[in-house]
This record gives C-alpha cells, structure tokens and sequence, in this order.
C-alpha cells in the first residue's frame, strides 16, 4: 500500500482469491466473515443480499479497478456471510430456531467484537442494508456511515409479503427450482441484463444464475423468512448522525422504498445516487457508477485517494452528471444533499 497521497497498488489474485475466511462463532450460530486488506486500517464491513455471499454480490465492485483501490487504499473490508450463504455451507440444523433481524443485527456486533473493532464504515445491499440500517440504529456509536443499495426500511408490503412467501413455500418444498430463481434474479437485476426471447441474458446474469445453485435452499429459507417478518424501522432512520449515501437503481422493485428512505434520513447526513438502466445490485450491474459518489463522501471523512485519472474511462458518470453541491466536500463532509445522476446504459 502506498502513503495516502498516492494511489494504491491492488493485488487482483489476492482479491479474486476471496480473503482470508474466519468462523465466528456468536450467541446465534457461526458466522462466516472473509477478510481483504490490511487489519491496521479502518474497517468496512459488507452484508450481501438474500441468497447471496459476498462473492457473488460485492465482487463486481471489488473487480472494478478504480473502486477497489479507493477502498483498499482506506479500508480492511470484512465481507459478513449471512448464516449459511458463504461457500460450501452446509444445510443449518433444522431444530435451530429460525432467526429474526433483529438477531441478525446483533450478531454483526459480535462479529465487530471477535475483531476487535470498535466502529465501522457499513456496505449493504437490500436485505443487506436493512440489517446493517438496523444494526446503526441499536449501536450508533459503532457506525461511522452507511453505504446503502437499493435498501428498504419499512415492512414488507402485501406485494412484498405475498411474493416472498410463494418463494419460502417453493424454497421450502422444492428447494432451489427454476421458479425461485428467476424470482430472485428479477430482485438483483434489470429487465435488460435479464434478457428477453431476443436478446440473451448477460454473463453476469448466467454466473449469477449458476451460483444460486450452491445455496442450501434451506439456508436461503431462514434468511427469507428473516426479511419477511421485519418490523418498520422507518421512525428509527432521523435519529440516526452517521453520514448514509444511497444508491439505487431505476429499475429496481426497491426503487420507491430507497426514495422513501432518504425521506426518513436526516437530509443533513444523506444523499441519493439513482442509477438509470440498473437493477437492485448496482454493485455487479454498474459498480463504475459507484465510484465517484463514493469518492466524494470519503473526502468528508477525511478519506480520499487522489486518482491519476480524471474519471475513468469505464465510469458512465463524469462530474457533470452530479449535482454541483455534491462536488462541494463541505456539502459531502457535514452537509451531505440528495441526488440524481444521469446514467446512460453502455452496450
């Protein structure tokens, strides 16, 4: 790693290697945490979403170049399996009893505990936002900001509630089938890199689509039923100081529900990142449009690597498409304003 006014050098193998994997064991279970970078420097801890692992939810970030070296250059990052989904899991004991969210949040600061770390920069996608979101609001002083995509807060919805318990009975019954799957794909991504009868589905979509075989079906079921009992945590979000910068993709069947999040946020400490052409994980579909948002709320925490590149070639963001009171680190540092961004889908 180079000083912090240089940029930093990013062993891709080490990267694509997954980490080191610890076991924690905590009140609720074990819990698998993988370990990318450097212990001494600050830490980041990530929550993936229903049915996924960090692998197959925060990779696409972790191999866009600029990003991760943003990342690695300030952080350890401790990438938090749900119970059951890191790699080769095997099925948990039916006579367990089945986690709430609430136990899944209190589980996160035994995993801060194990470590050793006393407060955290949090990235979670969806279910996984919902759990770090509810892990800030019972341990605030342990969170120094949010990273949130595509996140909900509020119970689900009759839609909601009706669509996940056709998916836990299917998960239940007939474990992993071809029904779940292309539920859970239409959750992840957008109608475009899902493809039609015309168009194939992307590479990103079919890895996706293969990984979801290796899940415990079971696994996956205790997690759902996790989500599908939530409670409304709504009220809790303006009592929240730490800084939050959500994204969310214009397609995503959590679109309203991020928007009705930074309503609830105190617009003092949030701002919104809406990702045209994009689905739930903007993560894997669009990870370049991550990066300078990202940039800019570091800078507001001391944090920023200066790049040798003025935007990446690979970025469909430039500063243009950002409003001009984000590129203000005095607007990104205490005063963080919600925004749109304009981003076109590349080809």
């Amino acid at each position: 790693m180079g000083d912090s006014s240089d940029s930093v050098s990013v062993d891709m193998e080490s990267i694509s290697s997954g980490g080191k994997e610890y076991l924690v064991k905590t009140c609720y279970g074990v819990l698998s945490v993988t370990v990318v970078g450097d212990q001494d420097k600050p830490a980041l801890i990530t929550y993936p979403d229903l049915a996924l692992n960090h692998m197959f939810c925060f990779q696409g970030l972790m191999f866009c170049p600029e990003a991760c070296s943003l990342l690695l250059h300030n952080f350890c990052i401790y990438h938090i399996s749900p119970p059951g989904h890191e790699l080769g899991a095997a099925a948990i004991c039916p006579d367990d009893p089945v986690l709430s969210a609430d136990d899944l949040a209190d589980q996160i600061a035994e995993v801060l505990n194990y470590f050793g770390l006393s407060a955290v920069m949090c990235m979670g996608v969806t279910a996984g936002a919902y759990i770090l979101t509810l892990f800030a609001m019972k341990h605030r002083h342990r969170v120094h900001g949010l990273i949130l995509i595509s996140p909900v807060c509020t119970a689900p919805c009759w839609t909601e509630w009706l669509y996940n318990k056709v998916m836990s009975n299917l998960l239940y019954f007939y474990g992993m089938c071809g029904i779940v799957k292309e539920l859970l794909l239409k959750r992840y991504f957008s109608k475009e890199a899902r493809g039609c009868s015309q168009v194939p589905e992307s590479d990103l979509v079919q890895a996706c689509r293969r990984s979801l075989d290796e899940r415990q079906s079971s696994n996956v079921w205790r997690f759902l039923e996790a989500m599908n009992g939530r409670p409304d945590i709504s009220e809790g979000l303006r009592k929240l100081k730490c800084r939050s910068l959500i994204f969310v993709g214009d397609r995503s069947p959590f679109h309203s529900e991020a928007h009705h999040i930074t309503v609830k946020l105190d617009r003092r400490y949030s701002a919104l990142v809406e990702v045209q052409s994009c689905g739930s994980m903007v993560t894997e579909e669009q990870p370049d449009a991550m990066l300078i948002p990202m940039e800019y709320f570091l800078m507001g925490y001391g944090m920023y690597r200066p790049s040798h590149f003025s935007v990446s070639p690979r970025s469909p963001l430039s500063p243009s498409c950002i409003a001009p009171e984000l590129l203000s680190p005095e607007s990104m540092g205490l005063k963080l304003k919600p925004i749109k961004t304009r981003i076109s889908l590349q080809v």
